[in-house]
């Protein structure tokens, strides 16, 4: 019996392999057949400058083998770094330049000074086409005013926004606006709609995302104006979504959707408020887990355990935040993560890259113009 068992797994085997090699062939092929892509880094960005952003970039091309370089700032302060990873020395240039924009500087300020800075010539290699994407971890209201300027918006579009991963209990999310508008109309509801699905196809590989706008509760009389009428047109029209109605706050960590679309001061509120409840639990779980011998000795036993959950929560896996709605792709690095988060950020950028997300992006944002031209806008409608 055990002969005919591995007689059948033998021959099982064989046809897997069979089925499996011409796959292969094809895979290899298009990944022969795809391009490198580029990125820019704004290596004077964020609390530590080249010292987290070089090494972080020699973990994004472990991770990435394809990728290849431009590094912005102080040649001088980034070789040292640089020069310990050899690989990452062949696959990368550096652009010198002794301008850097200082995380206090207000935005104007950055703007009118900032020109011929590392920031700046790391968005304008995105702009000239030398660079599919660029990665800063630098000063976030002068980033968006220096994109904005240097990329411009797509037509339509009034102001970026920031989109971010959220973790949840099934798998992540994407939630937009976190901050750069305050205040949406519904038209720019239906916009961020669109480009927080947009990156739910770059990053979670899902060709029509769960859409949910965020309310106060999931009948359709509440909220306030700009939400109801933005949720009339959503539900109304033919997009390429699956638009699933209102979700609530506590509804957002249970994964019931894979967009969550909001408006910029509420998104940012939220976000806040869910980091300090993330730290506030880590806490009261050490304080529980320090309590006694017994509880130690119950930390100790389910140490792999809390290793794993700790893994699961750490923010550095979810950084990168997008700027939606240029023309070109800017990822945002919190400024005080360390070199597997900004890692992870140029992860980002690099699967959006990959994705073709602004030809993709353009294209169903007029769609969607078109039709709320042929119809009366939402607004017209409830007036």
């Amino acid at each position: 019996m055990v002969e005919r068992f591995l007689g059948a797994l033998r021959g099982w085997c064989l046809d897997a392999c069979a089925w499996l090699g011409p796959q292969l062939k094809v895979t290899q092929g298009e990944n022969a057949m795809a391009a490198p892509r580029t990125i820019s880094l704004d290596a004077m960005g964020g609390d530590q400058g080249p010292q987290m952003v070089i090494p972080g970039a020699a973990l994004a091309l472990e991770r990435h083998p394809d990728i290849n370089f431009v590094l912005v700032g102080d040649r001088a302060r980034i070789e040292p770094h640089w020069h310990q990873y050899p690989t990452l020395a062949e696959r990368s240039r550096v652009v010198h330049t002794d301008i850097a924009i200082e995380m206090q500087d207000k935005p104007s300020q950055a703007v009118r000074r900032g020109r011929g800075s590392s920031m700046w010539l790391a968005l304008d290699a995105v702009q000239k086409g030398e660079a599919d994407c660029a990665v800063s971890a630098g000063n976030t209201g002068a980033l968006m005013a220096m994109a904005k300027l240097i990329l411009k918006t797509m037509p339509g579009i009034e102001r970026p926004v920031i989109a971010g991963q959220w973790p949840t209990v099934r798998h992540n999310c994407i939630v937009l606006d976190l901050g750069a508008n305050i205040g949406a109309t519904a038209r720019q509801l239906a916009d961020f709609a669109l480009m927080g699905a947009a990156m739910a196809r770059a990053l979670f590989h899902i060709e029509r995302p769960r859409v949910g706008l965020l309310n106060i509760g999931v009948e359709e009389i509440k909220g306030i104006d700009e939400v109801r009428q933005a949720h009339a047109w959503l539900k109304e029209n033919d997009l390429p979504i699956d638009y699933c109605g209102f979700v609530e706050g506590d509804q957002i960590g249970q994964g019931i959707v894979d967009v969550v679309v909001v408006e910029g001061y509420a998104g940012n509120i939220a976000l806040k408020t869910a980091e300090g409840t993330a730290k506030q639990m880590a806490a009261y779980v050490r304080e529980a887990l320090t309590s006694s011998l017994a509880a130690k000795l119950g930390a100790l036993l389910a140490d792999r355990g809390l290793r794993a959950l700790r893994g699961r929560m750490d923010p550095r896996r979810w950084n990168g935040a997008p700027f939606l709605g240029l023309n070109g792709i800017v990822i945002k690095s919190h400024g005080g993560t360390d070199a597997f988060g900004f890692a992870s950020a140029i992860g980002v950028g690099y699967d959006m890259a990959e994705s073709d997300l602004i030809e993709r992006l353009a294209a169903d944002l007029e769609a969607l113009h078109g039709k709320l031209g042929e119809s009366r806008s939402p607004e017209a409608k409830n007036a």
